[in-house]
């Protein structure tokens, strides 16, 4: 065998003697019942940035240590670990914990905003259900009240612009997607109520839109003791929309569908 490859090999037979000699010490320390010197090596772990050995450590260290001189420490650093493990679900809960349970520690002002920001971190897409969204925002909403000189300022109003315009897409997708589906008495509706809520969406010029196309698809397949009133909402609605946006793209569709529902207004009459 060339001396390089007996030296690759003997490399490894130490490297692995090492670990396996590092894994039964890890092993013997998590079954110990010397819980100082659990803290320490826990502690050890965490420095060394061996979060999961660290944060398995600390979780059992909780129950031992609940009242003690290390619990707060413990409490503290088992919430970190979760955090850099990125289980921000766990992580969440564990530092609003921390803040009921150590209201008057060094650390509460810190666990009260990475309460919010794990839940911000966990937040979904805007495709998914929004429960997460909302309970984040109020977290946010809540630790900017509590600390509005906090340094974190700054960053919770950047987390919450992105939260709430995440809520806004999704409410608005909806909104199209009763239009896209034929539901045009929905659509109307719901796009009605998102303009109400979000009066400065960069989709409001498209809401509006859809607003007086789906309001007239609405009201010419009505019946007829209905089709007057509806009419005059749609002409209701585009006088809105062009004093909003005399300009847009849309206004030659929306003039033609202003036109068509006046004729027919006009008919009534006659």
């Amino acid at each position: 065998m060339p001396p390089m490859n007996k030296l690759a090999n003997i490399a490894i037979i130490l490297l692995t003697v090492t670990l396996l000699s590092s894994c039964n010490g890890y092993e013997k320390t998590l079954k110990s019942t010397d819980y100082d010197a659990k803290f320490d090596a826990a502690m050890r772990y965490y420095n060394e940035e061996s979060y999961t050995r660290a944060r398995q450590l600390f979780e059992n260290l909780t129950l031992y240590y609940r009242g003690n001189e290390h619990a707060e420490d413990i409490a503290w650093y088992y919430g970190q670990c979760l955090l850099k493990s990125e289980y921000y679900y766990n992580a969440a809960y564990q530092f609003k914990v921390f803040t009921k349970r150590y209201p008057y520690s060094a650390h509460t002002e810190e666990a009260a905003f990475l309460a919010a920001y794990c839940k911000y971190m966990d937040s979904p897409s805007h495709t998914l259900d929004q429960k997460i969204t909302k309970e984040a925002i109020t977290e946010l909403e809540q630790f900017a009240d509590r600390y509005p000189q906090s340094t974190h300022t700054p960053e919770v109003n950047s987390y919450l612009d992105e939260l709430r315009n995440k809520l806004m897409q999704k409410d608005y997708e909806i909104a199209v997607g009763y239009y896209n589906t034929e539901s045009y008495r929905a659509a109307v509706v719901a796009l009605s109520r998102f303009l109400n809520e979000y009066p400065d969406s960069p989709h409001r010029e498209e809401a509006m839109y859809y607003i007086v196309k789906g309001g007239y698809i609405y009201a010419i397949n009505s019946r007829e003791d209905k089709m007057k009133e509806r009419l005059q909402q749609v002409v209701g609605n585009f006088d809105k929309f062009a004093a909003t946006f005399a300009n847009s793209k849309y206004m030659a569709e929306c003039q033609d569908i202003y036109n068509k529902c006046k004729a027919e207004l006009a008919k009534m009459e006659n």
